[in-house]
């Protein structure tokens, strides 16, 4: 019996070492961590269960079957969060370079398929040279597998990519139907086609850091959502972001008490927006003085600026931001903002985290690179996704609200739960001067001035909208964060479904 223990305890060893100290010792010469440092820096204490340990994989072209390593290149199993139930794979990039084999892939499937039954995040840290090329088409086909899966568990269970090494080719299409990616500068890269393919093809001389790196993805492309110095900060970001997660559709995220209190005013929103209607302010100060104790973790800070989107709580309750930023491009749509907040939207939905939505847009972003780029489908996902969305929306309209803009952003037309409104907010098609202009072309400039002052007097403030219902209240900007608040308790039991299909057909 003792022999059999002591085999197991080899084997072990073995597995644990993955490629060896000195490949080891490689990665962290890098400044990255290994496969399982980086899940024990993850999860909670002692809470890893591991899975496969000793799967090896079944290739003997090209001399593989003289080099077996046991876990075959991915660290796969199960473990906590802050208490939180939640399934890992961490891809070795000590072994086969992290390459992914029939195996490797199985593993992965596997530990996918089990957090679908059981209801519960998938966490997938990518660092992997692509496809083993030894196996050919059967790593190609463990791709494949792990891109249907992914399909199937969007908008069962939430799915967090970490981007810690490589990720090329066909390996990327995984992460990109997951619902964040966290990137590490550096030492992180997403492409399809990596630089010396595009130097052949088009002629273009790029790094393998501008093509794909995590500043590219998170301020140029949006494939990713955060950039972070190092792997150590991107677990520790992941596990605080995780405390705003729900195990699956089935569940709402946990509720945490706060001392911050729900009945809390906040004078100096009394004077957030300006006399001056062009003059612009920061929504993210809005965004910390109703949230509770300010804590707002913003999702893709550097891409699509002029709209905000990050997860917060109020009262306890996990809420999903979404809010206009006049000062970048005043806050108007555009075809990158649309889309990242339509997909944000879509998120919470899926998830039954409510939503609260601050206006503050004068409209779409004109031009011809807008239109050329087609700013009508991409605003419209916007539109498709609030419309879609059956869960708690609460909107506050803090100043700018004009056009087709304010029917998109959550309006009491797409099924608004609370529509408020401040005495700053202006709702009509178009800002008074250009109205007028089209009203009373050819007039004189007095004549224009005097239409201009009736127009704002009718049309540019919160009643004419409150009048027909479409406002519920216009309420002191001090009192937002109580009106929310008790809004987002009346809503807790709300219930609401749209019609059977077997999908939607979005516009994508």
């Amino acid at each position: 019996m003792q022999e059999i223990l002591e085999k197991l305890e080899q084997k072990r060893a073995a597995a644990h070492m993955g490629g060896g100290e000195k490949r080891i010792a490689a990665q962290h010469e890098k400044g990255k961590l290994s496969a399982r440092e980086r899940i024990e820096l993850l999860l909670d204490d002692g809470s890893f269960e591991e899975w496969d340990m000793f799967v090896e994989h079944r290739s003997h072209d090209f001399g593989m079957g003289q080099q077996r390593i046991p876990g075959d290149g991915v660290v796969t199993g199960h473990g906590t969060i802050n208490g939180q139930t939640v399934f890992v794979f961490s891809q070795d990039f000590t072994v086969f370079g992290g390459s992914l084999s029939e195996t490797h892939a199985e593993k992965i499937l596997k530990i996918m398929g089990q957090a679908l039954k059981v209801g519960a995040p998938v966490i997938g840290i990518n660092d992997s040279g692509g496809a083993r090329i030894q196996e050919g088409v059967a790593s190609l086909g463990g791709y494949a597998e792990i891109f249907q899966a992914n399909v199937l568990a969007s908008g069962v269970v939430p799915q967090i990519s970490l981007i810690m090494g490589p990720c090329a080719g066909g390996a990327v299409y995984s992460p990109a139907m997951t619902d964040f990616i966290f990137m590490v500068k550096d030492s992180s890269y997403m492409f399809v086609t990596g630089p010396d393919v595009v130097k052949t093809v088009t002629h273009e001389t790029v790094t393998q850091e501008e093509l794909g790196g995590a500043v590219t993805h998170t301020t140029k492309s949006g494939v990713a959502d955060l950039a972070f110095d190092n792997d150590v900060e991107a677990i520790l970001a992941l596990r605080r972001f995780m405390g705003f997660m729900p195990s699956s559709n089935r569940a709402a995220p946990l509720a945490q008490p706060s001392l911050d209190p729900h009945d809390r005013d906040e004078p100096s929103l009394d004077s957030l927006v300006p006399d001056n209607a062009t003059k612009p302010y920061d929504m993210h100060e809005l965004i910390e003085k109703i949230i509770d104790d300010g804590d707002f973790f913003e999702l893709q800070p550097q891409f699509a600026r002029n709209i905000i989107i990050g997860l917060a709580r109020m009262g306890g309750q996990v809420v999903g931001v979404v809010a206009n930023q006049p000062m970048i491009l005043a806050g108007c749509l555009d075809i990158a903002s649309s889309t990242k907040a339509a997909r944000f939207v879509r998120f919470c939905d899926c998830y039954n985290i409510p939503i609260v939505t601050l206006v503050d847009v004068p409209g779409f972003l004109p031009g011809t690179a807008q239109e050329f780029g087609g700013i009508i489908k991409h605003g419209a996902k916007l539109l498709f996704a609030y419309a879609e969305a059956t869960v708690p929306k609460l909107t506050v309209i803090t100043r700018k609200a004009y056009g087709g803009a304010y029917d998109v952003m959550a309006s009491k037309h797409l099924r608004g739960d609370v529509n408020y409104a401040w005495p700053t907010a202006e709702i009509a098609v178009m800002g008074a001067k250009g109205a007028v202009e089209i009203i009373f072309r050819g007039g004189s400039e007095a004549e224009l001035a005097a239409q201009t002052a009736e127009y704002k007097d009718k049309f540019t403030n919160p009643f004419v909208a409150a009048s027909r219902g479409y406002i519920d209240d216009v309420i002191m900007p001090h009192a937002t964060r109580r009106r929310l608040i008790r809004g987002l308790e009346m809503l807790r039991g709300k219930v609401l479904a749209n019609p059977w299909k077997k999908h939607d057909n979005i516009p994508l």
